[in-house]
């Protein structure tokens, strides 16, 4: 049932997102490599604040990175504003997109997804800029549901869902939108026998960190002001809890919260004090309530200054991180489940899993 309101080391997928030793030579090794390794596909996930490409070849139950690509293009910026892209933000974009589309022909893969989300759904000039898109770069680049959005987020972190005793509760803090999946976990009581997690009912709001860093720049930096953006978010959320009940769900046990964002990745980092931000120790990290919170309270009481200094934040993503941290604490108090998953993949890797898939399945002969 659905309700609308107003970047692997994996146990079970071991070789899921192992990048390249030198990926500086990456692209000069590209003819031998072709000559010896599989089929290669690629994802681009062109959203609201990030253009972001991955390039594999399956690798046992996952894939192995050959090439990788991001990129800060403020696609949404003024977004809420005006309504529609603005010039200077869909030329970024299209510069990005045009990186991308000039390091796949060397690749030379074999199939390609590229999506655009939110910032492309709300705009009302979003199909045309994707048309823009298509012609500058050549990309077959199409914007896709709310719906997909989540199918994608599940097929990236299949193996941290499939952790939990009964159910998993995904979230994904985007930069214009934030989308939720309630999820049954394979083998549990009402699962069909199958390895992936069965989506049980998702909830999408326009309310991701970029646009509400516009909507309410400063005020997320007090505590009254943060207090209630939380709760307005808490608003949003209502609706889906209604439907669900996953508080009682989470009372009852067995529920397990994951988080894949830069905003959750970010407080998991520093929740872990590591000294700068390290994907290995965060991707598949599961943290225990009260760690996160801690984490999340040193994020707040780190100031402005403190944020852009920080190794695990930086300048580039200040004006971002609190207005995060309120969605989070909005969920986190709405489903206030035991521990947290932290995943440090999202929309890219549930793209080029899906691709690898669909080729096998395609590859297997037919059997009566």
């Amino acid at each position: 049932m659905k309700t609308m309101a107003s970047d692997f080391a994996l146990s079970t997928q071991p070789a899921l997102g192992r990048t390249s030793p030198d990926r500086r030579s990456a692209t000069s090794r590209v003819p031998n490599e072709r000559r010896a390794r599989p089929p290669a596909y690629a994802a681009i996930d062109l959203g609201t604040n990030n253009c972001r490409m991955l390039v594999g070849v399956p690798s046992g139950g996952g894939f192995h990175v050959l090439d990788s690509f991001s990129r800060v293009v403020r696609l949404g910026e003024g977004l809420y504003r005006s309504g529609t892209l603005s010039d200077a933000a869909m030329d970024r974009a299209i510069d990005a997109l045009s990186i991308c589309a000039e390091r796949l022909r060397r690749w030379q893969v074999s199939d390609i997804r590229a999506i655009a989300t939110e910032a492309c759904r709300q705009a009302e000039n979003g199909a045309a800029f994707i048309a823009r898109a298509r012609a500058a770069t050549g990309l077959p680049i199409e914007t896709i549901s709310p719906r997909e959005e989540v199918g994608l987020a599940m097929e990236s972190c299949a193996s941290l869902i499939n952790q939990a005793e009964r159910r998993a509760l995904l979230f994904d803090i985007g930069g214009g939108s934030t989308e939720i999946a309630w999820v049954r976990v394979p083998g549990s009581a009402g699962a069909a026998d199958r390895s992936l997690p069965q989506l049980i009912g998702y909830h999408t709001i326009p309310v991701g960190v970029v646009t509400l860093s516009e909507r309410c720049a400063g005020w997320c930096e007090s505590e009254a002001g943060f207090a209630a953006v939380v709760e307005e978010i808490k608003a949003l959320l209502r609706p889906f809890e209604q439907i669900h009940r996953i508080g009682q769900e989470i009372r009852q046990g067995g529920v397990r919260l994951v988080g894949t964002s830069g905003t959750v990745t970010t407080i998991a980092g520093i929740a872990l004090n590591l000294d700068r931000y390290r994907r290995g120790a965060i991707d598949g990290a599961v943290l225990p309530r009260e760690q996160v919170a801690s984490g999340l309270a040193a994020i707040r009481a780190l100031g402005r200054t403190g944020l852009a200094e920080h190794p695990c934040i930086g300048p580039d993503r200040v004006d971002f991180v609190l207005p995060g941290c309120a969605i989070f604490a909005a969920i986190e108090e709405m489903w206030p489940a035991s521990d947290l998953a932290v995943a440090d993949r999202g929309l890219r890797e549930g793209m080029l899993m899906r691709l690898i898939r669909t080729a096998r399945a395609r590859s297997r002969p037919y059997q009566v």
